[in-house]
């Protein structure tokens, strides 16, 4: 439950036709800004430092192609080079080292590379056609352990061997069956079936007992029955342990809906199946087991002594249901509502999507975490090895939802002390815990941290933070025994870091309004950084964008300050008294678009610039639930989704008609996906208040979206009906009575087009007037034709022009 669940809700600009880039005094027209991104310029993406730590690699994308091309570059005389398809083969990949320092290992193109440091010398360890992934030293440095998939490997550096570290198998074990009655009775009677069951008896234990002295050869299997399937396994560095993540083997996830192509290669309509609906079956329970590989032993972990795992959150909200379940005669209804003894979890999904689950260096302390299926709490705890069993290190509990990010953990150098992020203060900070000892808060103060990096000497760590305002973000260090908090980098647009393995160098992507990431370096202490990339479009780059203004729009909620970015004209002395305006609603519901940084709506930004150049003024809001203001901000929306979200939108329109001069009557509304959503409910639970909207891939009933997102912000529609009436657009379509605009991709298997036609059906049957429905038979939920984008915002821009802009 991470960020690909905030990317899901994000209309995302990928396009295949190339335009030409206004010049600085040229009009904006459809045409340009809709094309595609290539005439801008394009994001350095992914850099990380070679095996020596001399250069840096990085990735961008070639124009007119999803081909992205691999570069070196050498950040001190900032020369850069293209790698062809033969020096690509010579690279490399992000690399990982021994303690001692003597070797390096990476992946690149989907293998292990081992490199001897000393000489330079390179060995390919694996050569398959699946890929590698997770390459690490083994604790007394002799061997690489890698994964394929779910099975992890052990390279032995001095011999070259290759071996699998376990063999898993999800059977009963033949030899540990028992004879039935009449098996036992054929056993009795005959002789023969005796001596020939004695003879595989014997064969077997002189099996296991070769195993056991003979290190050269394959493990014996662990049987782990046919009533779970396998999710995960780590493996610890010393390898004598391996955790295994298991599930339900015939788990149900619920029936999903089909989405249907109808323009497709083969002339024939054609379906796929999409994700379950919320409520229609929770994810699968996940349970673990340790594997003593060394004595060819497993042992169940139990959860049981969690803290709180056995309380009910929802009880208040169960209890209600069930008892108006059982007033309108359904029984069989409310007694499926009962509350588990032990609440079910699943371990935390990590970026590598693995399980969360992180080794020690030494191997000999492992931290596990775990999320409750109710999204109320996550548990990190160790292992007492000697006890087989969990022991809990810290309880993260949030009344609304624990929240996708800031779920980072680890172990510091001395093997004993864990580190992680938690918003137990209201906000995601840092802390540092010994496992037999007391937590101690690293960071402090109302920002949030993340993407902590411990340095290679273990004296530091380094992280994101946006300490001096929400929207300005920065790399920061903190030592790991604490102290102060010391700003790093000066941008206030940084996107993402890397340190160089001598931990002496920081190699910064950064971006700003109309700059993509680019790559810098500097001091890992702090310093002036060189700048080593400019990728935009210098076309692009000679225009006068209009600057976005970040403001402060007061709540009449008590909800504070909401911060925007404000689109208006450079002069607004001759502006005039009255003039037309749009709200900008961005996607995600959690997700930061008031910031210093690149926006993740470049067209939509365009777009602004049109506006204004036509007349309007814009305003660009992070409204409740956005990202980067902490965890009341984020769950303020809970079981009430487009509540707090319109009080600040209507905040947002009072203050361009306050301050700058717009007419309450003739603002327009716009968004996609979130966006769509909060176009939706605006119109139809503030009705007169927005002259016309434009609703992309709106979620118009949240029954029908995922349980990943959904279910953490509305619980499930059998526990908590009534969140989902009131949050979703569907419940107010009665209100209907200004135009609106739908626009939705038929192949979107995120935000269903059925979603849309839904609500449209409901308009038909209200007999609504002033409604319109475009569908795009090619369109999933990220749009990628270059052609629906222009027709989609020609609509948008035509709307406006008719309903919201007038007075001519």
């Amino acid at each position: 439950m991470r960020r690909l669940l905030l990317a899901g809700l994000i209309a995302f600009t990928v396009l295949p036709v190339a335009a030409e880039a206004p010049s600085s005094a040229q009009k904006l027209d459809l045409e340009t800004i809709m094309a595609n991104p290539d005439w801008m310029g394009h994001a350095v993406e992914n850099p990380y430092w070679s095996v020596d730590g001399r250069s840096l690699y990085y990735r961008l994308k070639r124009d007119s192609s999803p081909v992205r091309d691999l570069y070196r570059i050498d950040p001190a005389s900032g020369t850069s080079t293209k790698l062809d398809a033969a020096a690509t083969a010579r690279a490399e990949g992000p690399a990982i080292y021994d303690r001692a320092h003597r070797y390096a290992a990476y992946i690149f193109h989907g293998d292990v590379f081992l490199v001897e440091l000393s000489s330079g010398r390179r060995t390919q360890v694996t050569r398959s056609a699946l890929p590698e992934s997770s390459p690490r030293f083994s604790a007394d440095g002799r061997a690489l352990q890698f994964r394929e998939s779910n099975t992890w490997y052990v390279y032995d550096i001095a011999s070259g061997v290759t071996s699998p570290a376990a063999v898993l198998k999800f059977a009963d074990d033949p030899q540990a069956k028992k004879p039935d009655a009449l098996g036992q009775q054929q056993l009795d009677l005959f002789k023969s079936l005796r001596e020939d069951k004695a003879d595989k008896d014997a064969l077997h234990a002189n099996e296991q007992e070769l195993a056991v002295a003979d290190a050269s050869r394959a493990p014996q299997p662990f049987y782990l029955g046919d009533k779970q399937q396998l999710a995960d396994t780590e493996l610890s560095p010393d390898g004598h342990w391996m955790l295994v993540v298991t599930q339900p083997a015939h788990h149900d996830d619920g029936k999903a809906p089909d989405v249907i192509h109808y323009v497709t290669d083969s002339g024939f309509t054609e379906t796929e199946a999409a994700r379950t609906y919320v409520g229609r079956n929770d994810p699968a329970p996940q349970s673990v087991l340790l594997l003593d590989l060394a004595a060819h032993k497993s042992y169940p972990l139990s959860t049981d002594n969690l803290p709180g795992i056995k309380d009910d959150p929802l009880k208040a909200i169960r209890a209600k249901t069930v008892a108006e379940l059982q007033k309108a005669g359904k029984d069989d209804d409310a007694k499926a509502l009962k509350a588990p003894d032990v609440r079910p979890v699943t371990l935390y999904s990590m970026d590598s999507d693995s399980a969360g689950i992180v080794w020690s260096d030494d191997g000999r302390n492992a931290a596990l975490a775990f999320l409750s299926i109710d999204n109320k709490d996550r548990w990190i705890a160790s292992i007492d090895f000697a006890h087989h069993a969990l022991v809990p290190q810290h309880r993260l509990h949030n009344d609304a939802w624990i929240n996708w990010a800031f779920n980072d953990f680890g172990w510091l150098k001395d093997n004993r002390t864990l580190w992680y992020l938690s918003e137990e203060s209201g906000y995601s900070q840092l802390y540092a815990k010994p496992v037999d000892g007391a937590a101690k808060a690293l960071t402090s103060g109302k920002f949030e941290v993340s993407q902590p990096q411990l340095s290679n000497d273990g004296k530091w760590f380094y992280l994101s933070a946006n300490k001096t305002a929400p929207y300005s973000y920065d790399v920061y260090r903190v030592p790991t025994s604490g102290g102060e908090l010391n700003r790093v980098t000066q941008y206030g647009g940084m996107e993402q870091f890397a340190l160089s393995s001598d931990d002496k160098q920081l190699a910064v992507l950064h971006s700003s309004a109309y700059v993509l990431p680019q790559l810098a370096v500097q001091n890992a202490e702090g310093g002036t950084p060189r700048e080593l990339t400019n990728t935009m479009k210098s076309g692009f780059s000679s225009h006068q964008w209009i600057e976005p203004k970040i403001v402060e729009v007061p709540s009449t909620h008590g909800a504070g300050v909401i911060y925007a970015k404000y689109y208006g004209p450079a002069d607004e002395t001759n502006a005039l008294a009255s003039r037309p305006a749009v709200l900008f609603v961005h996607g995600a519901g959690y997700l930061q678009d008031v910031k210093q940084g690149a926006t993740y709506y470049q067209h939509e930004q365009l777009f602004n610039n049109m506006l204004v150049q036509e007349g309007y003024v814009v305003l660009d809001m992070d409204y409740r639930a956005s990202q980067g203001y902490g965890s009341a901000w984020r769950t303020a929306i809970y079981r009430q989704m487009g509540h707090p979200e319109l009080e600040d939108l209507l905040d947002g329109k009072a203050w361009l008609v306050k301050n700058h001069g717009v007419d309450p009557k003739r603002v327009g509304i716009c968004g996609g996906s979130y966006g769509g959503f909060m176009t939706e409910i605006a119109l139809l639970r503030a009705p007169g208040e927005f002259a016309a909207g434009a609703a992309q891939r709106p979620p118009s009933d949240w029954v029908t979206y995922n349980a990943q997102y959904t279910s953490g912000i509305l619980n499930t529609p059998q526990v908590d009906p009534e969140a989902y009436k009131i949050s979703s657009p569907m419940t107010y379509a009665e209100n209907l009575r200004d135009p609106l605009l739908i626009n939705h991709g038929l192949i979107d298997d995120n935000v269903l087009a059925s979603d849309s036609v839904r609500l449209y059906q409901r308009f038909v049957e209200l007999h609504k007037k002033n409604f319109w429905i475009s569908l795009y038979p090619l369109e999933r939920h990220e749009f990628e034709h270059a052609d629906a984008w222009y027709d989609e915002y020609r609509r948008i821009y035509e709307l406006f022009d008719t309903w919201v802009k007038p007075v001519r």
